[in-house]
Formats: structure tokens, C-alpha cells, sequence
């Protein structure tokens, strides 16, 4: 499901003052830390359900998978994995960032929201 205009450019802010924030802690960031968590929203929440969907060659998957994306691109999610990260460093860290600028960055900059079941798990191409 994309995202109105306005949203979109709510989640760019969002990315852009995340970003500010890491170029400004660029010696304090854990970046080995910031790109596992980067990457690991898409690799469990994103990977698993394009790949049923290429295998199904627009056929329909498993509500499962949408249900995944929608689970790791959360926003509640998000918090209870940074807050759980923090607990177990016992501070925050500005690697943490790397969670808000993925899942803003999704929105803002791809219009992505959730996916619903009910819609193919990869858009599909427009032909004119």
C-alpha cells in the first residue's frame, strides 16, 4: 500500500535528521552494529517473501509472507528490538539509528507501507 504525499515527506524528514545525527556521531557509531540492523529488517522481513513471490511468478504466496514484511517493518516492532538492543548494552547507541532511517527510508523515499494479504507481495508493472 503506498503512502499519500505528506506521509512520504513526514518519513524524509525522518531520514534526513537520522542521518544528521549519524554524520555527526560518525566516530561514535558501531557501524558493523548499524548495517546488521539495517540489513536485517529486509533479510527476515523482506528477502523470504520476494523470493516466494519470484518462485510463484505472480501466482499468489502465502499470506505468511506479507504478514512477515508487515511484523519486521513495524514501527512497534522496531522499538521493542531497540529497546531490548539497549537493555542488553544497558545505554543506547547511535547504531540504533539504522532502524528508523530503514524504516522511514522505506516509506519516504519507496512509498512503501504495509502489505496487505489480500494484494500481490511485489507490485506489479505497469505496460502501456
Amino acid at each position: 500500500m503506498k503512502n499519500p504525499a505528506y506521509v512520504r515527506a513526514e518519513h524524509l524528514a525522518v531520514v534526513v535528521v537520522a542521518l544528521g545525527l549519524a554524520m555527526v556521531h560518525l566516530h561514535e557509531v558501531s557501524w558493523p552494529r548499524f548495517v546488521a540492523a539495517f540489513v536485517a529488517i529486509d533479510l527476515l522481513g523482506y528477502v523470504p517473501g520476494a523470493l516466494a513471490a519470484r518462485r510463484a511468478r505472480g501466482g499468489r504466496i502465502a499470506p505468511l509472507f506479507h504478514h512477515l514484511y508487515n511484523v519486521t517493518h513495524s514501527y512497534l516492532t522496531a522499538g521493542a528490538v531497540v529497546a531490548l538492543w539497549a537493555l542488553a548494552l544497558g545505554r543506547l547507541e547511535w547504531a540504533m539509528l539504522a532502524v528508523p532511517i530503514h524504516l522511514s527510508g522505506d516509506r519516504g523515499l519507496f512509498g512503501n507501507g504495509h502489505k496487505p494479504a489480500a494484494l500481490p507481495f511485489e507490485p506489479a508493472e505497469v505496460t502501456s
